[in-house]
């Protein structure tokens, strides 16, 4: 697998640092996971966005999907796609809700918001946990800890394991998900503080040790906010994991 990282900002963008996205391939087989703010522009240096076989989403708050309204300009509008996109929907894996919250995010008013309907260019299909399969990918989602319908993946090809832990707080059930996987790549959107809210981000202190408990033989730590030292937590994070960790950067690319 080939992991590219679109944006990796935390929370919103930063100067010059898109929001969460990344694109997974394998097989020529083409997987985006995530869509926030201006990773759509980084997709188009990288890709054809119209090559894309599918999305995947871990929740719908705004810096993990707010350029799905601009894709979806660009599916209807485009004059000359590669892809027919209404003979070609994009499956589209997300929280139940992404069908009407996407439709309202992309309507300009009320009265269109009452009509409008996406699924001329996409096929909407709702998330829950368990195990599914996206092309060559085994998907395996569980409920992650954060304050809105969100899951964390086990990414499975070729015998090889990514965990993306999407925006998350520690839980049992993230630490089952990630057992034995050969990357972690985990939010760290803070150091770690006792009076840090429950249920929310991960800590830098936090992301190492769920990379040790796991056996992971990599940690990727991604999701840092503009207004966070992204050393200062992955110097946490090493301090609880002993193996290769580093902070990724956007365009960056990894072979899992």
């Amino acid at each position: 697998m080939l992991l590219t990282v679109l944006g990796c900002s935390g929370s919103a963008p930063g100067p010059r640092a898109p929001s969460s996205g990344y694109l997974l391939e394998a097989d020529g087989f083409l997987l985006g996971i995530e869509l926030g703010n201006g990773t759509l522009a980084e997709l188009q240096a990288v890709a054809d966005p119209f090559a894309l076989d599918a999305l995947l989403f871990s929740h719908l708050h705004p810096d993990h999907c707010a350029d799905f309204s601009a894709l979806t300009v660009l599916r209807r509008y485009h004059p000359s796609p590669s892809r027919d996109p209404r003979a070609d929907r994009l499956p589209v894996y997300a929280p139940g809700e992404a069908p009407s919250r996407f439709a309202a995010a992309y309507a300009p008013d009320k009265a269109e918001r009452a009509t409008t309907d996406l699924t001329d260019t996409y096929d909407f299909r709702a998330l829950a946990p368990g195990t599914l399969h996206i092309g060559p990918f085994e998907v395996t989602a569980a409920v992650a800890a954060h304050p809105c319908e969100a899951f964390s993946f086990r990414i499975v090809h070729g015998g090889r394991i990514l965990v993306y832990t999407g925006d998350t707080g520690v839980s049992a059930d993230l630490d089952v998900l990630a057992a034995g996987a050969d990357v972690v790549l985990a939010e760290g959107s803070w150091t770690h503080a006792e009076d840090r809210p429950p249920a929310l981000h991960l800590s830098g202190t936090e992301a190492g040790r769920l990379a040790k408990n796991a056996g992971a033989g990599r940690l990727l730590v991604t999701h840092v906010p503009p207004w966070t030292d992204g050393d200062a937590v992955l110097a946490e994070a090493r301090v609880e994991y002993p193996g290769p960790a580093e902070l990724v950067v956007q365009g960056a690319r990894y072979e899992i």
